[in-house]
């Protein structure tokens, strides 16, 4: 397992080698062009293409060809690059398969509800936090993403949808993001840029697994986020069973940095928990749940596990998880269960990315 050093110490090379342009905020934006002896106007024009996904300096048509060449010679715009695509057919989610500069494989899914448009980026191409029920930590890990990989995604789908305005963003995909918080915050702020995208910081989720120092540095930053908490079990030899995190940081000093960050943020937390048949599903673990969150304003998202290929996880039968909802209503807890999306094309996190570099190696073995 690599540390969190040598995952951003890969980053750090590959942004030495490769000037990624999605990594440039507004101000950046505007500094480049001016040491490009462009003016400072051009920035708006170029911000105005970026939101739209394109993926070649070429295409944006109201710029002088000696400005594009200039930006084509210092700067890579090729990626993420789009190397597959699966559609439901049940709901209408979008799996997108993305490569990145250096040949790591990442996913993002496009969820679209009633009244949202949401996607759901990766933070991390693979994931070392080893959690027993996720595809993410099941095939090999690889290094930190940048700011501007990870709002690469979102032009990406955004230039896919066409027309359908991206509003909602979940950073719950692969990787742990609290885990590139160097990346992860300036990300945020440029997602929120009235200059780029402009969605919401209200309308943005961002989970973790329970990096406990990184959730009170997250405080320091006073974002207007919804911090997700990925609980899974309020009884400490369980979650401890199926989450390594739960060993270092224990549901009691996880509570405690629950609570510093609400103080400073002011903002409603939620918990994620996965339902695991015979595992976490009784009204005992219910119970635990209503004591442990007792004292957060919070919302309870249960989920029942989508089964993965090589874990013994699936999820209760629907009696089951109702009544697991009904004991944490009597307990006045806001609770919700989670409305699958995808479930014909793998969109539960990892599982894509598992296929393809699964497949990937069988094809390598093959042609031996």
């Amino acid at each position: 397992m690599p540390d969190n050093y040598s995952m951003q110490t890969a980053l750090d090379k590959l942004k030495s080698s490769h000037k990624l342009f999605y990594d440039l905020d507004y101000a950046n934006l505007q500094t480049c062009l001016a040491d490009l002896g462009a003016g400072k106007f051009r920035a708006k024009q170029i911000q105005s293409w970026l939101n739209k996904g394109v993926s070649a300096f070429s295409e944006m048509k109201n710029l002088p060809k000696s400005l594009l060449a200039e930006l084509e010679a210092h700067y890579t715009l090729d990626y993420p690059k789009q190397i597959a695509l699966k559609v439901s057919k049940l709901d209408g989610s979008r799996k997108y398969l993305f490569q990145m500069v250096d040949g790591n494989i990442i996913e993002a899914v496009y969820m679209p509800y009633q009244k949202a448009n949401s996607v759901c980026i990766s933070s991390q191409a693979g994931c070392r936090m080893g959690c027993a029920f996720c595809a993410s930590t099941l095939i090999k890990y690889g290094r930190n993403l940048s700011a501007g990989e990870m709002i690469g995604q979102i032009y990406r789908i955004q230039k896919d949808l066409g027309d359908t305005r991206i509003d909602h963003v979940v950073v719950m995909g692969i990787g742990e993001p609290l885990e590139n918080l160097a990346e992860l915050v300036p990300f945020l702020k440029m997602l929120n840029d009235e200059n780029g995208l402009n969605i919401s910081l209200r309308h943005v989720t961002v989970s973790t697994c329970g990096l406990v120092p990184a959730i009170y540095k997250l405080a320091e930053a006073n974002l207007p986020i919804t911090l997700a908490i990925s609980l899974h079990s309020a009884d400490q030899e369980k979650r401890a069973s199926i989450m390594p995190i739960a060993k270092a940081f224990d549901l009691p000093t996880l509570k405690n940095a629950c609570k510093a960050y609400q103080a400073a943020t002011k903002r409603r937390m939620s918990f994620e928990y996965a339902l695991f048949k015979d595992f976490n599903d009784s009204l005992a673990d219910a119970n635990l749940l209503a004591d442990y969150i007792k004292g957060i304003v919070s919302h309870v998202n249960l989920i029942p596990v989508n089964p993965v290929p090589g874990t013994d996880f699936v999820p209760p039968t629907k009696e089951v998880i109702d009544q697991f909802q009904k004991a944490l209503l009597k307990r006045h807890v806001e609770v919700t269960i989670r409305q699958k999306k995808g479930q014909d094309i793998f969109a539960a996190c990892g599982q894509l990315r598992r296929q393809k570099l699964e497949a990937d190696v069988n094809k390598h073995l093959s042609s031996k």
